[in-house]
């Protein structure tokens, strides 16, 4: 991400619909699985501006941590209660990771090369029965610019998103997409702004603050889907949503041993494995 993009997360994160829905199902999810106490704490990796972490700092012993020192700026000026620090996870902060009940990878690994290499190195750090909570872009067939200027790597689609945590010690709790409701509607305009040849948002981005009676509705709608996901968690027997513009998964680490994996012709596999 450039200046730019930082600018307007910054600016909007606290009132477009979609980064307000997002964080309301994170929100229902983190406290499902996490009761709230300030003893237990919960590691926002790639935080960027800080609003998702800054969101549960009430609940929890609460620490942002992202690479770029612009993101880490506009964190500490608006969230001064959130502890932030500017580092590459998990290297210097394996410590914070190693006591964490629960870590956000919120739309992270599309920013990554090796995605893979960063999740199995994560997961190494984090003691067994805690969890891992990771959003990310759905469907390469809803890429357009706006991915581009964010830095995406790709889109995920369901099995792809899964092969990033394959043979690693984890259960799944939760894989589902999401942003569901609207799937329609944003396929349509990524559709009209590739057509176009432009983005319809701010620093050739998608994002803008539509009107008041507008945002509110989309928020209501988006956050909605907290209440399916949860009947998911809570083994209802609810399905996962088909089709969303992005994915949700959430990760119980397991007793055992992480090791070195590599991407190979068929996906990843731990060294020393068949591919």
């Amino acid at each position: 991400m450039q200046s730019g993009q930082f600018r307007v997360h910054a600016e909007m994160e606290l009132e477009h619909w979609w980064f307000v829905g997002r964080r309301t199902i994170m929100r229902n999810v983190v406290h499902h699985v996490l009761p709230p106490s300030k003893t237990s704490r919960v590691v926002d990796v790639g935080c960027g501006t800080g609003a998702n972490i800054a969101s549960l700092a009430g609940d929890y012993d609460c620490v942002g941590i992202d690479p770029t020192r612009e993101a880490i700026q506009y964190a500490q000026e608006r969230f001064p209660q959130v502890r932030f620090l500017c580092a590459a996870a998990p290297g210097a902060v394996e410590p914070l990771l190693e006591g964490a009940g629960l870590v956000l990878l919120m739309d992270v690994l599309e920013h990554v090369p090796d995605d893979f290499g960063l999740f199995s190195d994560l997961l190494s750090a984090l003691r067994p029965g805690s969890f891992v909570l990771v959003t990310v872009p759905a469907l390469m067939s809803l890429w357009s610019e706006h991915d581009v200027s964010f830095g995406h790597h790709r889109r995920y689609e369901r099995e792809g998103l899964a092969e990033v945590w394959a043979g690693l010690p984890v259960r799944v709790c939760l894989l589902s997409h999401f942003n569901a409701r609207l799937y329609p509607v944003i396929r349509a305009l990524r559709a009209l702004n590739r057509a176009r040849g432009r983005t319809s948002g701010e620093a050739r981005t998608d994002f803008h603050i539509p009107a008041p009676f507008v945002n509110e509705a989309l928020k209501t709608i988006l956050a909605g889907e907290s209440g399916h996901l949860l009947d998911m968690l809570r083994g209802k027997g609810i399905p996962a949503y088909r089709r969303g513009a992005s994915l949700i998964a959430l990760l119980r680490r397991e007793e055992g041993g992480v090791g070195t994996r590599v991407r190979g012709p068929a996906g990843p596999f731990r060294q020393g494995e068949p591919s």
